[in-house]
């Protein structure tokens, strides 16, 4: 962002140590802010839902086979289905601008556009505000998106606010929904936050690339070593895929979309029938709170300023 770096600096610094949380201020929510939000997940879903929420006029830009997996708390099923519902707002899949313009001026759905270049995306829509929610964790290098809107903001490990984006928020359950106006996000370390007591043994990840195919849906009961799925490869092989430990489906890549080998393509919450596999998760909603906090401060400065 341009003008008023100074006094959003200082102003974001007061409340950067903080955890984000509650809820926006009722003069920030109204500002009409046209954010793009890159990705589909739940992390973006969930930052998609708070802007929108908050006030700002919000698409979320997908790619065209998303690998998503924790569908039942995203809008992923949008890009398949034309439409997604996740906790009361509807997101719905439109393919051009003027579909996206008409959208908000009715204000009834989020658009997602589908792009195989998303930066594309980005030129063709002009946003004052661009968030980089794809949580590419393993990126060797995130993009340099400065200069592609008025504030850009990079979630995750990669990013470094003052270089590749205006702002980082932090990811990692230690300092989650933090903002960074200065300084790299922490880089991706450690195993994921357990869930009654397991880690990372109630995921599993391709074996090999191929058309993912299963029959089972988000929510059900499964025990260990249950068959859930099964791998296609590009000559014919097929490799079935079980569930790797007792519990309740919560993440599930949707059936027919082609995976690359070590993807993320199952999660089983060992919680049961009292697990999440829908709704925004606690992660993804401090996450976004983050993000509207920050939009927040960048336009009061620039109002200031």
């Amino acid at each position: 962002m341009g003008g008023g770096r100074n006094s959003r600096h200082a102003a974001a610094r007061q409340s950067a140590d903080l955890p984000a949380g509650g809820e926006a201020t009722e003069g920030a929510a109204a500002v009409l802010t046209r954010c793009v939000v890159l990705g589909i997940g739940d992390v973006a879903s969930a930052v998609a839902h708070r802007l929108w929420t908050a006030g700002s006029l919000v698409v979320i830009v997908s790619e065209p086979w998303p690998t998503v997996t924790r569908r039942g708390m995203a809008f992923a099923d949008a890009v398949f289905d034309g439409y997604a519902v996740l906790e009361g707002v509807v997101a719905r899949r439109v393919e051009t601008k003027g579909e996206v313009e008409a959208l908000w001026e009715e204000r009834r759905a989020i658009p997602i556009l589908v792009r195989r270049d998303p930066l594309e995306a980005v030129e063709e829509l002009a946003p004052r505000v661009l968030v980089d929610a794809r949580m590419r964790k393993h990126a060797a290098v995130q993009p340099h998106l400065c200069g592609r809107a008025r504030l850009t903001v990079g979630l995750g490990p990669g990013f470094v606010a003052g270089e590749q984006v205006d702002v980082a928020i932090e990811t990692s359950w230690e300092e989650l929904g933090r903002i960074r106006w200065e300084g790299a996000n922490r880089p991706l370390a450690g195993e994921p936050r357990a869930i009654a007591g397991v880690q990372r043994e109630r995921y599993v990840y391709a074996p090999m690339s191929g058309l993912w195919r299963t029959e089972r849906q988000l929510g059900e009961s499964v025990v260990a070593g249950e068959p859930v799925a099964r791998l296609v490869g590009a000559n014919g092989e097929e490799v079935g895929i079980a569930a790797p430990i007792a519990g309740l489906i919560r993440g599930l890549t949707r059936d027919g979309v082609p995976v690359e080998q070590g993807t993320k393509v199952l999660e089983i919450d060992p919680r049961g029938l009292g697990g999440q596999w829908r709704g925004i998760g606690e992660r993804p909603r401090r996450i976004a709170e983050g993000v509207v906090e920050a939009v927040q401060l960048a336009e009061t400065a620039l109002r200031s300023g």
